[in-house]
């Protein structure tokens, strides 16, 4: 492929190089506008801001004068298909003047970009600017200590404090950093170098896209960055009167927090804008919504938030009945019983292989050793022995044969095994063995093993039973169906806990909690839990609380959440590896942006090493003799483990060193400013290699700058980028080695063959290396298997959740409306249009008239207008219309007559002497269930009862349609996993699932406006009691949910889960 890329670019030319034209000329014309800037005094210089927002909104105007014409054609019309419409009409408009403004903002990019630019200038050249005061200014003099009134101006420091630390303004943006900026504008990813200040850069289109008003978010992979980033660059957008403020300063749902989003500029972090949206579709109340529309945000570190994360869904859940119940502590003896014996077994069989294979029987001994590659893939001895001349080679021929003609050979292998496991795909499942070794001989032999469910229910079906016997026999098929899987999926869940995730690499105990491991930056994942029970089989395994089950009341993955942006884009120093998978999800496009000054650092090509050993002996030698000549130690490992391992030897060698793990991660930020001093070694897991930035003194760069020291090849190139970064930034001296071993996990299971027998042909002996560019290559094309299998992951995740996304707007739109309650009347009316398709189209379709003549009266309140003659003979359609037209005038007519009848009970509460309400309670019953409506009691007297009744009608719809997506959402759970059994009838579980949620959701759709349809038209004030009426007292108690990112596993592996239940069927009934 790269030598295709070469061809191409020889008689096309580079992409890049075609990017950067495209902007050479717009840069120009910014240093041309920066030059003139430069004579106007500082007050000329705010004034542009002025003009720019005054262009903005002169451009609007004509679009802003439509709108408020059909704004009044809604008010006085009564037609409700005319107000749809127009509610049209108004979206259509509003597209068209954000088009229109995004062309004015590409007209002032130019002067706007230059004003930024000088702006930055003249802070770093004056201590001090004094201006003519404003408002704003004179707001700001009383919130923050760099603003200073004096008589009518204000002065404006340069000095300030940003999350803790005092800085001194000291930057103006380079030439290259223009390009970057105009990238950002136009909803692209600009890829910038560590140290080419991404920070900076942002703020030229930030301030641009605030100028509009619409909001623009700037989203931060931590929330220490979004903190610094926000205070670091305020002063900057406040002088020219832009508010700045960061979401993670406030709690949710608070007035602050909407303040902050109500602010021009708003910094953050991705999890709390996704959870924030999640919330404000979970609010009783448009005061507790605090998100605005999705303008403009920029992405930092773009492919962490928009690839890592991306396969991690964002869930706010809650507690579900009985969710305290699990099996996990009865069956842990069991699992840690059976992977003890297991241990036991091929610490012999490896014993035996080896001496098998020693004395030339390679059959016997490659099958033996097979066996406990597939037992024990992770087994200290058998990856060691693996790395020794020969053996793998050996492995990989063996195994070959036994899993040819679709693994017929392959049950030999497995006979003696307790359960098989496959590392790649992180699957585990028990032989025929385990499951009797786990079953206690007192209890049933089926006791872990699935009935099958039609056998069974035939069986019962034969016994021509009583319809009630039958249902209480079939009724226990099922519930002993769900009790079993429910515990073979727990004894799995456990296996896995203890057979392929292991303390200090993919997670860690601390405060008597499980926290993973964040596998591309070695930091703790706060709030984050893996899903299907794992989690709990871990929390178990580690003898911690086990955490209650949850269900979903509300999800979305990253990707659907910033897919809702107007406009996207991003930068980062890393993001051209996975180019295909921005533009194939978001439509990004990136653009590579040159360095200011060249890279100096040296990358030595990858030292590769039989065994870990001898790797980290020679890490610890290299370590130590760049350290003494006096040049600071960046070293990158890839798990709390490793770095413990080389603190040990590093003591023992007397090396001072400073470590930085998931466990020290508190102690970040005091670390990382001393790893730029000379001899001083950094030991770090992956979380140095994100949003810091290590400096180092002359005397270090003329000694040779910061060296990077990799102790393992990561599965994503990305990562390994992000580490060599640390060092070379704006031109200075460095060096990068990566340090690779047979035995590490990437090389194992993705790219060790060639290179096991590149080594074997060399005949190297132990300690020797080898080192080559081709050797290199060899593991970059491991890693790429492993990011295109990370790809699938992610993209299949986001297929599922493309059916749920188009669900979710739909019933979040209505939210909306019933929230803001503009357009409720047409969704009402749009209810009761469908409530009578369906009806009068089932009764017709049976020619059943008792059935219309019942539904017309249940749903509507109102008799029949045809009698049965009339019904059998006219039309379906002109009944359907006429039953249409009856039953909204009959609801129009109701509420009318509702408000008029509950205005003596309001007035009678509002003119009390003795109520001083602000707020009322009023309860309305359907004559089944009574629901409590909230409502503003002035507003309730002054309309003479209509607010109360347009409140009733917002909080029955937002009742009913809460109560029956949070129901939806535990089926289309059950669905999700359901479907993965559509493997063995060779279907794709997507294309099933995608036929089921529709259906599913149809009928929720329907429920939903009958249910509404009911309690509108039959609902009523139960008493025409005053006392009945009570204050609202209570303040909004926002109940109390779980947030978590859910770590997805493999959908391969919830495939083979679900396989394995089905074979598990079959072999019950031979």
């Amino acid at each position: 492929m790269s030598f295709i890329n070469s061809i191409l670019n020889v008689f096309v030319g580079s992409k890049s190089k075609k990017d950067l034209k495209e902007v050479e000329g717009i840069v120009k014309q910014i240093l041309i506008f920066e030059k003139e800037f430069s004579l106007l005094t500082h007050d000329e210089l705010r004034s542009k801001t002025v003009l720019f927002k005054n262009i903005i909104k002169d451009s609007r105007n004509p679009f802003n004068n439509k709108i408020e014409t059909l704004n009044s054609k809604i008010q006085s019309s009564s037609n409700i298909d005319e107000k749809d419409e127009y509610y049209t009409e108004i979206d259509l408009i509003k597209e068209e003047s954000n088009k229109n403004v995004e062309e004015v903002l590409n007209e002032i990019l130019p002067q706007a970009f230059a004003v930024v630019k000088e702006t930055a200038k003249r802070f770093k050249e004056n201590s001090e600017i004094t201006v003519k005061s404003n408002e704003f200014d004179l707001r700001l003099s009383s919130e923050k200590t760099y603003v200073k009134t004096d008589g009518d101006s204000v002065i404006w420091s340069n000095k300030w404090n940003a999350a803790g630390k005092e800085v001194t303004w000291d930057m103006v943006h380079y030439d290259v950093q223009l390009i970057g900026g105009i990238v950002l504008h136009r909803g692209k990813v600009a890829e910038m170098q560590t140290g080419e200040g991404k920070t900076l850069v942002a703020t030229l289109p930030v301030y641009l896209n605030a100028l509009t008003g619409n909001g623009v978010h700037l989203v931060t992979v931590n929330d220490y960055l979004a903190k610094r980033d926000s205070a670091w660059m305020a002063p900057i957008f406040e002088f020219h009167g832009l508010s700045i403020d960061c979401i993670d300063y406030h709690s949710p749902n608070s007035k602050e927090r909407r303040k902050a989003y109500n602010a021009d500029i708003t910094y953050g972090t991705n999890n709390e804008f996704g959870f924030d949206y999640l919330r404000d579709n979970m609010a009783h109340s448009s005061k507790d919504l605090v998100q605005r529309k999705h303008a403009y945000s920029i992405v930092d570190e773009v492919d962490s938030v928009l690839v890592d994360d991306a396969r991690t869904p964002l869930i706010i859940s809650g507690p579900v009945p009985k969710g305290d119940i699990h099996e996990f502590n009865e069956l842990k003896p069991r699992i840690y019983d059976i992977v003890k014996k297991q241990k036991d077994l091929l610490t012999q069989v490896l014993s035996k292989a080896k001496k098998l294979i020693a004395e030339g029987n390679n059959e016997e001994g490659g099958f033996h050793l097979l066996q406990v590659f597939r037992g024990l893939p992770k087994n200290t001895a058998l990856i060691k022995y693996l790395s020794q001349e020969g053996i793998k080679q050996l492995l990989q021929k063996t195994e070959n044969f036994y899993m040819q003609d679709n693994n017929r050979e392959m049950p030999k292998v497995d006979l003696d095994l307790f359960f098989v496991i496959d590392e790649k795909n992180n699957q585990i499942e028990l032989t025929d063995k385990g499951i009797d070794t786990i079953s206690n001989k007192n209890e049933d032999s089926n006791f872990f093993v699935l009935p099958n469910l039609s056998i069974e229910l035939t069986q019962i079906e034969n016994k021509k039973l009583e319809l009630s016997e039958e249902v209480e026999e079939k009724e226990k098929v099922y519930n002993d169906f769900s009790t079993k899987s429910e515990r073979i999926h727990t004894l799995n869940q456990l296996l896995k806990a203890y057979t392929l995730f292991e303390k200090n690499t993919e997670y860690v105990v601390m405060d008597n909690k499980v926290k993973i491991v964040d596998e591309q930056t070695g930091r703790i994942m706060d709030g984050r839990r893996y899903s299907d029970g794992l989690h709990q089989a871990i929390e178990a395994k580690e003898n911690v609380k086990i955490e209650d089950a949850t269900q979903t009341f509300a999800s979305i993955t990253l990707q659907n959440y910033f897919r809702m942006y107007n406009k996207l884009s991003g930068m980062t120093g890393t993001a051209i590896t996975e180019a295909g998978e921005l533009w194939d999800i978001y439509k990004l496009d990136v653009v590579e942006i040159p360095t200011n000054k060249p890279i100096s650092r040296k990358d030595q090509n990858d030292l590769i090493y039989k065994t870990k050993r001898e790797k980290y002996n020679a890490v610890i030698e290299d370590v130590t003799k760049i350290s003494n000549q006096g040049r600071p130690v960046l070293i990158g490992t890839t798990s709390v483990e490793i770095s413990e391992l080389l603190a040990r030897m590093l003591t023992i060698r007397k090396i001072n060193h400073n470590v930085l793990n998931a466990k020290l991660h508190k102690k970040e930020a005091d670390i990382v400013s001393q790893a730029g001093n000379a001899g001083i070694v950094t030991i770090a897991t992956n979380m140095a290699g994100r949003g810091t930035d290590i400096k180092i003194s002359d005397q270090i760069k003329n000694d040779g700058g910061l060296a990077i020291i990799g102790t393992e090849r990561h599965d994503s190139r990305r990562v390994d980028r992000q580490l060599r970064g640390r060092a070379g930034r704006q031109g200075d001296p460095g060096s990068s080695q990566f340090y690779v071993s047979l035995e590490d996990n990437l090389m194992r299971l993705f790219g060790s063959d060639r290179v096991a027998k590149m080594m074997d042909r060399m005949g190297l002996e132990e300690g020797e290396v080898i080192q080559h560019s081709m050797m290199t290559k060899t593991i970059e094309r491991a890693q790429k298997k492993v990011e295109e299998n990370n790809f699938g992951i992610r993209k299949r995740l986001l297929e599922y959740d493309d059916v749920m996304n188009v669900q979710r707007e739909i019933i979040y739109k209505r939210r909306k409306h019933c929230l803001e309650g503009e357009r409720l009347k047409v969704d009402i009316a749009s209810m009761i249009y469908d409530t009578c398709e369906i009806l009068v189209s089932n009764s017709k379709g049976s020619n059943n008239y008792k059935d219309y003549e019942f539904d017309i009266a249940r749903f509507f309140s109102m008799n029949s207008t045809y009698n049965e003659e009339e019904f059998k003979s006219i039309d379906e359609d002109e009944i359907f219309q006429e039953t249409y037209k009856k039953a909204f005038e009959f609801y129009n007519a109701k509420m009318i007559s509702s408000a008029t009848k509950v205005f003596p009970v309001i007035k009678n509460v509002y003119e009390s002497a003795s109520n001083n309400f602000e707020r009322i309670v009023v309860p309305f019953t359907d004559g089944n269930k009574t629901l409590n409506v909230v409502s503003n009691l002035e507003n309730a007297y002054n309309s003479e009862g209509k607010t109360l009744v347009n409140d009733f009608e917002k909080n029955i719809s937002l009742a009913i349609i809460d109560e029956a997506w949070k129901v939806h959402l535990r089926k289309m759970d059950e669905l999700k996993q359901s479907v993965q059994l559509a493997v063995h009838e060779q279907k794709d579980p997507l294309v099933i699932y995608k036929e089921e949620a529709y259906i599913l959701f149809g009928s929720m759709i329907e429920k939903v406006n009958k249910d509404i349809i009911l309690f509108l038209f039959n609902g009523e004030l139960p008493s025409k009691d005053p006392s009945n009426i009570r204050e609202d007292r209570r303040v909004r108690r926002q109940q109390k949910f779980n947030i978590s990112k859910e770590e997805v596993l493999n959908s391969d592996e919830i495939a083979s889960k679900n396989r394995k239940a089905g074979e598990n069927v079959s072999q019950s009934n031979n």
